[in-house]
């Protein structure tokens, strides 16, 4: 059985840990967490004694080895340090994403892995869903012929924004990273996973358009829970917490964020001294609400990335338009159109329906986790379909794009491009 060490004991940690009790393929016997309540409660959950359990991820990593493989899900701007202190000691390393806020850290990151001759495997959870591999199976078999445009969208959701990007740790870029970055690398990720290589050049447009101080509703207050216009808003923070209660799937996330309380007195107690209660117009945050990428490839295929708030928290949906039929997909089922026969196909991938984080992102948590755990078992990295390397390299498709943003410009994306790795 494969022995984990989980450095972060948040929502990405205790989802693959309790994946591992799941399935019985690996188990859980380290953990390094600085919050004591999850720290206490991921140690109660897989036996983990007190002399494995750690405040600081240093203190996990200060002597031998203590597992096969470490999960590093901790903070975005913290994943530099651990995963090259893991690697050093011999540990395979499974690495929430994004890999590190700059491509400098990320380069760091992989350079450790690739000395220490360890796997790093990075969590784009989007390539292992059943959706994702029916979709590649028609394009990388010519079904649509070749590939000439590809329209994909992201719909982050209007409470998931304003849980995360507005109220939450990935409000503000100089304390997290780029909303690009922050949940987008996921699919440009993708994008280039299904077309098979790397675009060449880059451009990108953006703006934090809402959650903006002049747009406060007349009479609002600083805190949801308080606030005289609250049940007219459509962002309101007590409605999206409270409306969590009785639904485990949501009291795991996104209210377990917030508050290990489970009644409306607790939840209101906690929205009273967070800033998850703060009004969505208050300020503070500046990270983007919509922003749209545009992708060329080397062979003339164009694309284009839309991620958006102002949606359904949803499946990501595509279309991708090729020489002898198209095909459209909403993350659970495909409509291939053929031009031969002017004939629609519908597939079913067998994704599941709900695309959110507490429900496993439609089957990609899940599948992911067990391909790394048959990997460190096997020692086999062929068993990974998000290396450290490749992962790296997209993950210069969202630099190179947030560059173009900054600057109104196109940019040309340094070697290496062309095909990527199977």
């Amino acid at each position: 059985m494969v022995t984990l060490a989980v450095i972060g004991a948040g929502l990405r940690g205790q989802s693959y840990a309790r994946r591992a009790l799941e399935t019985g393929r690996a188990t859980v016997v380290a953990v390094a967490e600085p919050d004591p309540v999850r720290r206490r409660t991921m140690a109660e959950e897989h036996g983990v004694p007190p002399e494995r359990t750690f405040a600081h991820w240093r203190e996990l990593l200060a002597g031998e080895r203590l597992a096969d493989a470490a999960i590093v899900s901790t903070q975005d701007r913290m994943h530099r340090e651990p995963a090259v202190r893991a690697a050093e000691l011999g540990y395979d390393i499974l690495l929430e994403k994004p890999m590190a806020h700059s491509e400098e850290e990320a380069h760091a990151i992989a350079g450790a892995a690739a000395r220490a001759g360890v796997l790093l495997a990075v969590c784009h959870v989007m390539r292992y869903t059943p959706y994702t591999a029916a979709l590649k199976e028609i394009v990388d078999a010519g079904r649509i012929g070749q590939v000439v445009n590809i329209q994909h969208l992201e719909q982050i959701g209007w409470w998931h924004q304003a849980h995360s990007f507005v109220r939450g740790n990935w409000s503000r870029e100089d304390e997290s990273a780029p909303m690009l970055l922050a949940k987008a690398c996921h699919d440009l990720d993708w994008i280039t996973y299904i077309k098979g290589e790397l675009p060449a050049r880059v451009s990108s447009f953006g703006a934090l358009t809402h959650f903006r101080p002049e747009h406060r509703p007349e009479g609002a207050a600083d805190s949801c829970p308080s606030c005289p216009v609250e049940r007219s808003c459509a962002y309101s923070a007590k409605r999206l917490y409270l409306g969590c209660l009785g639904d485990p799937d949501k009291e795991f996330w996104p209210l377990s964020a917030v508050t290990g309380a489970r009644t409306e007195a607790g939840v209101l107690a906690a929205l009273a001294d967070s800033p998850y209660g703060r009004c969505a117009y208050a300020g503070g945050n500046d990270v983007l609400d919509n922003q749209v990428v545009s992708l060329e490839f080397a062979d003339g295929t164009n694309a284009t990335c839309t991620v958006t708030a102002f949606a359904a928290l949803e499946h990501r949906k595509t279309r991708i338009f090729g020489t002898l039929g198209s095909v459209e997909g909403d993350g659970v089922t495909l409509r291939l159109h053929d031009f031969l026969t002017d004939t629609v196909t519908v597939v079913g991938t067998g994704s599941g329906a709900n695309a959110s984080a507490a429900a496993g992102h439609g089957g990609g948590d899940a599948t992911m986790f067990d391909a790394f755990v048959a990997a460190v078992d096997k020692q086999d990295p062929s068993l990974v379909l998000s290396s450290g390397d490749e992962s790296l390299a997209t993950h210069r498709v969202v630099w190179a794009a947030e560059r173009a943003r900054h600057t109104g410009t196109v940019v040309t994306l340094d070697a290496p491009t062309g095909p990527l790795s199977p």
